[in-house]
């Protein structure tokens, strides 16, 4: 018997079981590509696959294996063209402290973010930076830090192009 009560014996989905059994693989046509139909031996030998000639440019090679349709202009251009598509590491994404643009003014969201962070890590018993006068609160002592610029932490603003800037805790004016 079933959770709900009603064991008829019929399939869980109504019918529905295999519903794709009707669906031709060989019909379907993902790939976009128009190439698909032709032969091994067409692709290789540059041909289409009614024998005339391929519309793909083919390069040719002399004996020491270089292309012979390009020169040194075209493969440096090329070089330019794959190193602007090519991604950007963390570290060029990176704007320097003296270029920043973004204020120098801790938002709401970064000082939760910070001071919840920061109280995590004493109270899985990180070192407290900070006299302690009593405070047993991890977010009382947190935000205790924060107020003495002492939390180590560093803030990362992603900027819309993708470039980000780093802001020291200590480095960001706090207001209350």
């Amino acid at each position: 018997m079933s959770d709900f009560g009603d064991d008829d014996g019929e399939a869980f989905n109504d019918g529905f079981e295999n519903t794709y059994d009707d669906f031709d693989e060989d019909a379907a046509d993902f790939s976009g590509n128009e190439d698909d139909n032709l032969d091994d031996d067409a692709r290789v030998n540059g041909t289409d696959a009614d024998g005339s000639a391929s519309k793909q440019p083919t390069a040719t090679t002399n004996g020491a294996g270089i292309d012979d349709d390009l020169d040194g202009a075209n493969i440096v251009a090329i070089n330019q063209q794959n190193q602007s598509q090519r991604k950007k590491t963390n570290r060029e994404l990176a704007i320097p402290k003296d270029k920043r643009t973004t204020t120098p003014y801790m938002t709401k969201y970064e000082r939760a973010r910070i001071l919840g962070t920061r109280a995590l890590q004493i109270s899985m018993n990180a070192p407290v930076l900070v006299d302690l006068e009593g405070e047993t609160d991890p977010l009382q002592i947190a935000m205790k830090e924060l107020a003495q610029k002492k939390i180590p932490l560093i803030v990362r603003r992603y900027l819309p192009d993708g470039s980000y800037e780093d802001w020291g805790s200590d480095e960001l004016i706090v207001e209350n």
